[in-house]
């Protein structure tokens, strides 16, 4: 019975009130400014709401919407509102209708920068990239960034006693006009004073060379966060702590103290799965000190349904520890490259229809263990590595069997990177460029010269929308190309190449007749093998459009396009699809479906395919 009487209660109390509030008459900007400082926005989401409640509420509009255009620089808004009752009094509809009028215009705008930073550039830009011009209208938001940026320049460029002698708006909303004037005393700027240092990680004046100020030079808030970057990626510490001391206003100079605590070593574990791995786990093992001069060895084991690798990298700092480095690599990798071969075989008559070979499947199977110094320097927004690698290696596919060589490899890598680069390992690159090649004085059976060039570039169109522009381009010179080990051809296909076809799917065929058996006992054969064997040449490209949705969520369109060529006007396969991403902090998963629209090489093509992939956020 109290249950009963519960429900009919609900049933017979009063329903939720609903107000919907429609605003016309402005712009975008200014009508969410009106929505945001609207009562009635506020309270329209309540369970409960009287009649008088609502009109209490309404009779706020007119002066909310004034305080809400004013910001805009109009102060003198004919405003017009209507409130509607709905459905028994339970529902309201609002009507804002808006004319804003004449808006006030800048007149004079006065930008005064006073004591030792008048002559400096960095309040200059300040000043020169202000949008309070004379004639235009009154934006409070643009007033006060500028107030905000020649108080922020200040603070970060070392003018630590700055202060604003005026700071005025002046608004006449009769005449509709309004005078801007701001003066900044910048007094003197300060120094880098001594900087005390404690830690036991590894040697004082090796960890000194991290520093990106020096003391005596102007500080600079930013050069102390770049300090703070640089040591945070050295990954000798498992914190540091970067203070600025108590300025000494006699002397300027700030005193800055930095205490660290030694990491330990660390070992990480994953496991994941891609379409172009399949199953795949990683463990890995990180000393960042091998001893007390900065050396870091790193070990890893990466393990998938395609391929194997042992990595192993010493690194020494040298020079600028922070970009510049020595390094020794040990790499034992297997690994499947191509796709499946096909084999047909022609069995002349009165042979038996069974002889044993069917169509088969396999890949070209590598193994290269190889050992590579090397040596990076970066300067500016380039990096360069210059490296030479001694390898074994192992082709093993179905036409040619097993092949090994023994060769040297001298490399040379070019990297943009970004702006204020740290050091830090980077995911992905604007742009990246790979030269390297072999001849027969070197041990190479394939005399060989090879450029691998790739670049990628996102374009934010507003807020939502972004556009992916990824390619890669890769031309090879080779003399006798079947010699060529098949780590060094260019392969087409996969999750980050061209989707719709699997990993390395599209790249030239190679095609062989074999004969065996004994016709006199009626027992011979002949079977025709194909397969994909890699490249002399590469080009790939995407276009894909991106469309952010809530909760960091997002879908793309895509098209991609390319092949593994022996000659740069071979056709080119192309497909297009869509896609479901979610980006997480520092990596975005991506769920793509794409379907073939052309494929060179194939007898037909191939239906939709699934692409899972994870990648770092550009």
């Amino acid at each position: 019975m109290a249950l009963l009487l519960l429900g009919l209660l609900a049933v017979a109390g009063p329903a939720a009130a609903i107000i919907r509030v429609e605003v016309t008459g402005v712009d975008s900007t200014m009508r969410r400014n009106v929505l945001a400082l609207l009562s009635l926005e506020r309270y329209k989401d309540r369970d409960r709401i009287e009649p008088d409640a609502v009109a209490r509420l309404f009779r706020r509009v007119d002066g909310e919407v004034r305080d809400a255009l004013r910001p805009f620089g109009y102060y003198e808004p004919v405003i017009q509102a209507t409130l509607t009752a709905e459905d028994e009094q339970r529902n309201w509809h609002v009507q804002i209708d808006i004319r804003p009028g004449e808006p006030v215009l800048l007149e004079e705008v006065s930008i005064v920068i006073r004591g030792a930073g008048a002559s400096d550039p960095v309040f200059e830009h300040v000043a020169a990239g202000h949008t309070l011009v004379k004639g235009a209208r009154l934006e409070h938001a643009a007033y006060e960034k500028v107030k905000t940026d020649l108080q922020s320049a200040a603070a970060t460029f070392g003018y630590l006693d700055a202060r604003l002698l005026r700071n005025e708006l002046q608004v006449d909303p009769a005449a509709h006009r309004a005078n801007v004037v701001l003066e900044l005393d910048t007094g003197e700027r300060y120094s880098f004073g001594t900087t005390t240092i404690e830690q036991n990680a590894i040697r004082e004046p090796q960890l000194r060379r991290y520093l990106r100020y020096h003391e005596g030079e102007p500080y600079d808030a930013g050069k102390l966060l770049r300090t703070q970057f640089a040591l945070d990626d050295s990954q000798f510490f498992s914190s540091v702590d970067l203070v600025p001391g108590e300025r000494d206003p006699a002397t300027h100079i700030v005193p800055i103290t930095i205490t660290a605590k030694a990491a330990r070593n660390s070992y990480s574990f994953a496991a994941g799965y891609g379409t172009d791995t399949r199953a795949r786990g990683t463990i890995s093992w990180l000393n960042p000190r091998v001893n007390d001069r900065g050396h870091r060895l790193r070990v890893s084991l990466q393990i998938s349904e395609v391929s194997q690798a042992i990595n192993g990298r010493y690194d020494i700092p040298f020079g600028d520890p922070v970009l510049e480095k020595i390094s020794l690599q040990f790499v034992d990798q297997t690994q499947q490259i191509g796709s499946n071969v096909y084999t047909q075989q022609i069995i002349p008559p009165p042979m038996p229809p069974d002889t044993g070979f069917t169509t088969s499947g396999a890949h070209i199977d590598t193994n290269e263990v190889s050992l590579t110094p090397s040596i990076t320097v970066s300067t500016g927004r380039w990096q360069r590595v210059l490296a030479a690698k001694f390898a074994h290696d192992i082709t093993s596919d179905a036409i040619d069997g097993r092949k090994i060589d023994n060769l040297v490899v001298p490399s040379i890598i070019i990297a943009a990177v970004p702006e204020g680069y740290l050091g830090e390992d980077l995911f992905s690159r604007t742009l990246y460029a790979q030269l390297d090649g072999s001849i027969s004085a070197l041990g190479a059976r394939a005399n060989f010269l090879r450029l691998d060039l790739r670049s990628e570039r996102v374009l934010d169109f507003g807020t939502l929308w972004h556009l992916l522009l990824r390619g890669e381009v890769g031309v090879s010179a080779v003399h006798n190309f079947e010699e060529l080990p098949a780590t060094y051809r260019f392969f087409a296909g996969g999750d980050r190449s061209v989707r719709g076809f699997g990993l390395d799917d599209l790249s030239p065929l190679r095609t062989v007749t074999q004969s065996g058996g004994d016709l006199a006992n009626n027992s011979y054969f002949l079977r025709s093998v194909s397969q994909r064997i890699g490249g002399r040449h590469l080009l790939t490209g995407t276009i894909e459009f991106e469309r952010d949705l809530p909760h960091n969520l997002g879908i793309a369109a895509f098209t991609d396009f390319g092949n593994a060529l022996d000659r740069l006007g071979d056709p080119l396969a192309v497909s297009v699809g869509l896609g479901f991403r979610w980006r997480l902090s520092v990596v975005t998963v991506g769920v793509d479906v794409a379907k073939a629209l052309h494929a060179p090489g194939f007898d037909s093509l191939p239906g939709p395919r699934l692409h899972l992939n994870i990648s770092p956020r550009l």
